[in-house]
């Protein structure tokens, strides 16, 4: 089944600077069905990657049950669900008045066909190039209540208010088993925020008599505008720089969603992304700088560590910890304090998986495995352990030491692209269109 709603409503008096362009098209193809003959088709995803519609949704495994203690009876397995076939939706043109209601009919109808589920229920590509502010305020917040994922394709714009909408969609989160499930911004894609301004025609037709009433309304209607703005922004998380940010800029002056540091501040995942061109040891400086929340690069250095020494080098941290705590009790307390079992290969391995098990925070031993310190007065200071799988890019752990010991980092990555954080925030992923 397939459905086309042109909008034909006048434009609000909220609305960013366009030239003339077509109204609003909403495209609709659930899993099911065909298109008609005249509406225009989806795009399918970047060819490195081609994600299926599966792709974008959650993969539901089946859960395993350990075997239970003599004398309990088994817990009984839960169903397997399968992946839920996604609604495809594809929204074009300009955005106005009226756009938000027939999205939400839409949205309405594949409820009832389809029934409410614990993910997401459809993917919405979009290619705007803005209008109606407050539309697009509208659009957002019924892509976050139906759990709607916005999706911006690889040659598609998405700016002004429909970039207000875009980050809605991608408020649903679930860990992800690969990516770039529920990833939403293909590398090519343009999003991209700017300052609103006021529809002057919409203000002639009120006060074309009255120069100061025209500009009080002027005042009231950019008051009114920076309000809904800030109170769209907390709704969806976002940071209260952002915010400042876009009202600080001229109206000409757009941000693309370009760096590394606004994929992540701004909750965008991206699709078609490799891991940086750079050795692994300054992947590892870029994963320690943003599990700690540092931009600051200098001094930073990554020393490797042999593959067979990490675990026992790890290990001899936590000893050294232990051996000023009056805490650390038990059997594998024990076992570290006495020394014997570091001696053989096989009961390191275990005695480390043993403390990891227990809650010690020492991190998974994936691939390459590096220490890194900062040069502080002469002295090398260590910052993270980071140990890095060569084959998997969203594959890496972070343990940071501290006064008691090991702990586990204070920013962890995005479930849904870990990878982000083998890259330099600074760096540009997506560049802007020259």
């Amino acid at each position: 089944m397939r459905l086309s709603l042109v909008s034909t409503l006048a434009i609000v008096a909220l609305l960013p600077c366009l030239s003339l362009a077509q109204a609003a098209n909403i495209d609709v193809e659930t899993p099911a069905g065909g298109a008609t003959a005249n509406a225009p088709p989806i795009p399918a995803p970047v060819d490195r990657k081609a994600p299926s519609v599966h792709e974008f949704g959650p993969q539901r495994p089946a859960f395993m049950n350990d075997t239970p203690p003599p004398g309990e009876k088994p817990a009984v397995a839960a169903p397997v669900q399968k992946p839920v076939a996604l609604s495809k939706l594809r929204f074009t043109g300009l955005i106005e008045t009226g756009d938000a209601d027939k999205l939400r009919a839409i949205l309405d109808k594949l409820v009832a066909a389809g029934g409410k589920t614990d993910g997401p229920m459809a993917i919405i590509e979009l290619s705007s190039m803005g209008g109606s502010l407050t539309e697009g305020f509208l659009i957002g917040t019924i892509l976050r209540d139906f759990k709607v994922i916005a999706v911006v394709r690889q040659h598609d714009f998405c700016i002004s208010a429909c970039a207000l909408a875009f980050l809605a969609g991608n408020m649903y989160r679930e860990p992800p088993e690969k990516y770039p499930m529920e990833c939403n911004l293909e590398i090519g894609g343009k999003v991209a925020f700017h300052n609103f301004f006021l529809n002057r025609n919409g203000l002639r037709e009120v006060t074309v008599d009255d120069p100061v009433q025209s500009r009080l309304q002027g005042f009231a209607d950019a008051r009114g505008g920076a309000a809904l703005l800030v109170k769209y922004a907390g709704d969806m998380g976002l940071q209260p720089s952002f915010v400042a940010s876009m009202i600080g800029r001229p109206v000409e002056d757009f941000q693309y969603i370009e760096t590394v540091g606004q994929f992540l501040s701004l909750h965008v995942c991206p699709i078609g992304l490799d891991r940086p061109p750079i050795p692994l040891e300054g992947q590892a400086i870029n994963v320690c700088n943003n599990s700690i929340g540092s931009t600051e690069m200098a001094g930073l250095r990554a020393r490797p560590m042999e593959p067979e020494d990490a675990k026992l080098f790890l290990l001899q941290r936590v000893q050294a910890y232990m051996q000023t705590s009056s805490k650390a009790k038990g059997r594998l307390a024990a076992q570290l304090a006495s020394g014997a079992v570091t001696r053989v290969r096989e009961e390191i391995d275990r005695l480390y998986d043993d403390l990891r098990t227990a809650g010690v925070a020492l991190p998974d031993i994936v691939g390459p495995t590096f220490e890194v310190t900062r040069d502080a007065s002469g002295t090398a200071q260590t910052v993270c352990y980071v140990s890095i799988s060569p084959s998997d890019p969203d594959n890496f752990d972070v343990a940071i030491p501290g006064p008691k010991g090991l702990a586990e980092p204070p920013r962890l990555p995005p479930e849904n692209s870990r990878r982000l954080f083998l890259f330099d925030q600074k760096d540009v992923i997506n560049p802007r269109p020259h």
